[in-house]
């Protein structure tokens, strides 16, 4: 008898479809669902007691009922608790309201009371029919979703929480002083049906600041995942194997160091020897390289480099915009092509917007070994880019890229050779021939965990992470950290400006440009948008070039792009062909014309523009030819103009702080005096927002890039803060690093003694907590 068919498996309800949406899938991720606020409905109060303002509950009779037009169709009920009336509106009811609420009905009623020329009311409250036991516990209200009622996530709640397998994973030794941090004796289960249902006479100051030792307990538990999923992470990154990469005496390392026309600082050199131990050893290196704006990471990583290539591996450098990769490329060509061409080797370049024969020549050169390091975007990860043999791999600005893109990048290194057969050469350039590529049918990752086959990673950032998250959040990362600017860079004096004094601040551009000098405009948006009235960079673009090449014209801000007058050399729109060099030598014999009248060259650069445009726009600006440059904040990186001395930011209000100190990072690279200018633009009528009052005064009190780190930590939390490494990491629900520094001091030193001995229980408290997250934590 043939076998049945599989039944059809059962469609999800709305509410089911809407819980699975908002993570909540097993019993224990809807028992760690905890309520945003709670309500009071534990006691009736009479009407004659409630004050203005309060959400009470009361109970009373309906006395009248009545549906008017006036202003608008509404429901008006009067309830009468036998202290005093009050008046139930409804502007949104259906035919059930009036019969629950007919005249003679008894009903208990929740709301906000409001005061009033007619008296008491209460707007749209909630209501069923009077009697029933009150509740002993406050009510609890989720957060949750469209299709998805309180009353149903309040049910599935509470049957969750009673399956939930919440057995102690905390071994007995630990407890002791678990119970001193949190200050008290709660279990994880008595913590949770706690947080649930408080009592009515909880303090509820101390749940919603999460200072009571139930929240506490929580918190502990939520950290201690955290940690021992990162020390797990670590622990089996280190059970891989990597290539062994040593510095050669007189190799690739010291030509490159001999050739720099600059020095290294104490800094660089100290970093610089931290990685090249790292890459002399077997292990995987992943280490995170930060500094501030300008510190010279770029060399740092050219010397990495040069010691993977010395020892006959590939390396590849990932950057996430075209505009910073071709930064890095034109530095690392300038550095390394000179001393690897005689080796017949050479530096590849890889975009997504590379014509097909170029990307195709790239490809083979990678393919084959002779592209010894490769530089690049997104595209360097892409299923058609095989690597003879990648042993490092660079990324820059790493929070910018998703969890999935830094583990794809990893996935790019073919298995090591086995004990016994022939490897890679590990002096010099010689290459033995294409490594073996992953197993048929095995993902990179499933086969790199059957050889043991693992890049060297580097991951480089200008925002400097803050000590409570590299404790935390970067755990299983090294951290090396460049704290020392270049010699002869001068202090930028940052200036916050209101939108009022614009036309000071177009003068003081007009006297730079005429200095010699080049000056930054970067705009928030590309187009209008109604929503937030911003200034968009194409108007901006239009109004200053008018602005600066007109001595006669008085200034205007309403100026269009239809009125604004073409300079001779590039039209107002910023629309320039691709780059020629005769085209950029007349460009630039038209702009640097006869002094004091010349025409002042304005250009204009977003990501909508096509790179060809792109390209040409920044080698006018970069070979001084064009004297300011209207952008979007694709120059947030990389950009290294050092004839450029002032950095204006419009709407300067409406940037993150760690944003504003990379874009303010783009001036002071030379010896000129530098500014930045900070645009506000206050609301109508009104003073601007604290978030916003707090970042400016931030950038206008310091230039340190860790003590603006440590602010915008403060100011914005770190799941926002870490940006993308959020893309499926462990991010913590609960607890506070600004005020959780005990507990993450616990979690610390409880995680690596519970790894230890009690591997069992951590790998439950994890699967607890994480469950697939921790995967991520690879990356």
């Amino acid at each position: 008898m043939p076998d049945a068919p599989p039944a059809p498996r059962k469609e999800l309800s709305a509410p089911q479809k809407a819980l699975h949406k908002l993570g909540l899938t097993r019993d224990i991720d809807l028992a760690l669902h905890l309520p945003l606020r709670y309500e009071d409905e534990t006691r009736v109060v009479r009407l004659s007691d409630a004050r203005e303002g309060q959400t009470v509950q009361v109970e009373g009779t309906v006395t009248h009922q009545e549906i008017t037009m006036r202003p608008r169709r509404q429901l008006l009920v009067t309830l009468d608790d036998g202290s005093d009336t009050c008046t139930l509106r409804f502007f949104s009811f259906y035919p059930s309201h009036q019969k629950a609420l007919a005249v003679g009905a008894r009903v208990r009623v929740r709301g906000e009371i409001r005061g009033g020329f007619m008296g008491r009311t209460m707007m749209h409250p909630a209501f069923h029919a009077a009697g029933g036991e009150l509740p002993d516990a406050l009510t609890p209200v989720y957060p949750t979703s469209a299709q998805l009622p309180q009353a149903y996530l309040r049910k599935v709640v509470a049957s969750g929480l009673a399956r939930a397998d919440l057995s102690e994973t905390i071994p007995p030794e630990l407890l002791g002083s678990l119970q001193r941090v949190v200050h008290g004796a709660w279990t994880l289960r008595d913590a949770l049906r706690y947080l649930h249902h408080p009592g009515p006479d909880v303090s509820l100051d101390a749940l919603e600041d999460r200072s009571h030792p139930a929240w506490q307990r929580l918190k502990a538990e939520e950290l201690l995942a955290q940690q021992l999923s990162q020390l797990t992470a670590k622990r089996e990154r280190d059970a891989l194997r990597a290539p062994v990469l040593r510095t050669a005496s007189g190799g690739l390392h010291e030509q490159l160091l001999a050739v720099l026309p600059f020095a290294l600082t104490g800094a660089q050199r100290r970093v610089g020897a931290e990685i090249a131990r790292d890459l002399a050893r077997h292990v995987p290196m992943h280490r995170l390289l930060q500094g501030d704006v300008g510190s010279g990471k770029t060399v740092v990583a050219a010397l990495a480099a040069a010691i993977a290539i010395d020892s006959g591996w590939q390396c590849a450098l990932m950057a996430p915009t075209e505009i910073l990769a071709e930064q890095h490329f034109a530095k690392l060509i300038g550095w390394l092509e000179p001393l690897l061409a005689p080796l017949g080797k050479r530096v590849a370049w890889l975009t997504g917007s590379q014509k097909k024969k170029q990307r195709t020549e790239m490809l083979a050169l990678i393919a084959s070994g002779e592209a010894a390091l490769v530089v690049g975007t997104h595209a360097v990860i892409q299923d058609q880019v095989v690597f003879q043999n990648l042993a490092l791999a660079i990324i820059d600005e790493q929070h910018r890229f998703g969890v999935a893109q830094r583990l794809a990048l990893r996935s790019k290194m073919g298995p090591l050779a086995k004990e016994g057969e022939s490897s890679p050469e590990r002096r010099g350039t010689g290459f033995a021939g294409p490594q073996a590529l992953p197993l048929e049918g095995l993902s990179g990752d499933a086969q790199r965990a059957s050889d043991g086959g693992e890049p060297h990673m580097l991951m480089m950032t200008a925002t400097p992470i803050p000590r409570t998250l590299a404790m935390s959040y970067y755990a299983d990362l090294d951290v090396s950290t460049i704290d020392e600017l270049p010699p002869g860079r001068t202090p930028i004096v940052t200036k916050v400006v209101s939108d009022q004094r614009r036309h000071e601040v177009i003068e003081r551009i007009r006297a730079q440009v005429a200095q010699g000098r080049q000056v930054y405009w970067v705009c928030p948006l590309i187009e209008e948008s109604e929503a937030l009235d911003l200034s968009n960079a194409t108007e901006t673009h239009a109004e200053l070039s008018a602005a600066l090449n007109s001595s006669h014209a008085p200034f205007r801000r309403d100026v269009s792009l239809s009125k604004a007058p073409e300079g001779p050399a590039l039209p107002v729109q910023g629309r320039v062909p691709p780059p020629s060099a005769e085209g950029a030598r007349e460009r630039g014999e038209a702009a640097s014309a006869a002094q004091g009248g010349a025409p002042v060259l304005v250009g204009l650069l977003h990501s909508r523009m096509p790179v060809a445009e792109k390209k040409a726009v920044m080698s006018l600006f970069t070979s001084g030819h064009m004297g300011v440059l209207v952008s979007t904040t694709v120059i947030e990186v990389g950009v290294d103009v050092p004839n450029a001395s002032l950095m204006v930011i419009e709407h300067a209000e409406r940037f993150g702080l760690s944003q504003l100190h990379q874009l303010r990072g783009r001036v002071g690279r030379g010896a000129a005096a530098s500014a930045c200018v900070l645009l506000y633009t206050p609301p109508d009528g009104g003073r601007l927002g604290e978030t916003a009052r707090e970042r400016l005064k931030a950038m206008a009190e310091t230039n340190d890039g860790f003590e603006i780190a440590r602010r915008d930590l403060e100011i914005r939390g770190p799941g926002e803060f870490l940006g993308a490494r959020q893309s499926g990491a462990a991010m913590l629900r609960f607890a506070d690093l600004a005020t959780d520094g005990h507990l993450l001091d616990w979690a610390r030193t409880a995680a690596a003694q519970m790894l230890q001995q009690h591997p069992a229980a951590a790998e439950k408290h994890i699967a607890r907590w994480l469950g697939s997250k921790a995967e991520y934590l690879k990356a």
